[in-house]
């Protein structure tokens, strides 16, 4: 099948496709939300952020914990208040955090990052999310790193009991496998500290996404990344519609953050109304 076809043959490939509900008989499927990062819609660390969302139709936004430059701003009270003022004036949920900024101050070695992971699960508490992204590229990346990987569980299993009494989840996304994944998380011993899985990265990296997705299940992924690398969701790499089969099978039912997927060229709001429709035809499907 090619792949600009993918977009037309949603409904025509799923109603063929065998697969068993994990929902019981006369149970209606949870409805899956759609989000989007603030940093693939321009509005990185912006409250500013909520509006746009809602002008592309968005029901969420994974917010940054902020940056070096504003000191993780989300950590002060004022913020947050603007935060939650704006995520209800426009009916935008918040959806997530996400600390991008361990990309370039990793968390496996710059002693300050241990605060902002600890801090940013009081955020998430206030702001009434659950899922904090904890990112591992760049300067912060876990492959070929074994003194990193240790110092990043020993720092998670010294966060976790927080995490746990605040039922806040901290998502590892990274370019390791799911069994390097699972290695970590069988480590650190918390049903709080979960992977972040990322498709195109996956994708990126040669893993078999479908194979990965089964083998976490529903349990250890806390939340997707829906993206696509310089093409709209459902022309590029990822076979969204396999995706979706592959999460019904795992009953997944958390919020599918959309990244990325801005054709070079194309304004961020008319991409991302493109990508809403997309995903939201493909998960009703």
């Amino acid at each position: 099948m090619k792949k600009i076809s993918r977009r037309k043959t949603i409904f025509t490939l799923s109603g063929m496709l065998s697969l068993t509900p994990l929902w019981g008989i006369g149970e209606r499927k949870p409805k899956i939300r759609i989000g989007a990062c603030d940093w693939s819609i321009g509005k990185a660390s912006e409250p500013s952020a909520f509006a746009l969302a809602r002008e592309i139709g968005l029901d969420g936004v994974q917010v940054s914990l902020g940056n070096v430059a504003n000191n993780m701003h989300l950590r002060q009270k004022e913020m947050q208040k603007t935060y939650l003022k704006a995520a209800k004036e426009n009916k935008v949920k918040i959806a997530g955090l996400a600390i991008g900024e361990l990309n370039r101050v990793p968390y496996k070695s710059a002693p300050e990052t241990e605060a902002w992971v600890s801090d940013s699960i009081d955020v998430a508490t206030v702001l009434g999310c659950k899922n904090v992204l904890l990112a591992f590229f760049s300067a912060g990346d876990l492959r070929n790193d074994p003194a990193g990987k240790a110092e990043v569980i020993r720092r998670l299993k010294k966060v976790a009991p927080k995490a746990e009494k605040a039922n806040v989840v901290l998502g590892i996304e990274s370019w390791l496998s799911a069994e390097e994944h699972l290695e970590i998380l069988a480590e650190v011993g918390s049903s709080h500290v979960k992977v972040y899985y990322d498709l195109a990265n996956a994708t990126e990296m040669g893993y078999d996404i479908f194979k990965e997705i089964a083998l976490l299940g529903a349990e250890n992924i806390c939340e997707i990344h829906f993206k696509e690398n310089g093409q709209l969701l459902g022309q590029g790499k990822v076979d969204f519609e396999k995706v979706k089969v592959s999460l019904d099978k795992i009953g997944y039912n958390g919020w599918c953050i959309m990244e990325g997927a801005i054709p070079k060229g194309m304004e961020v709001l008319p991409a991302y109304r493109e990508n809403l429709n997309f995903v939201s035809q493909l998960m009703k499907s």
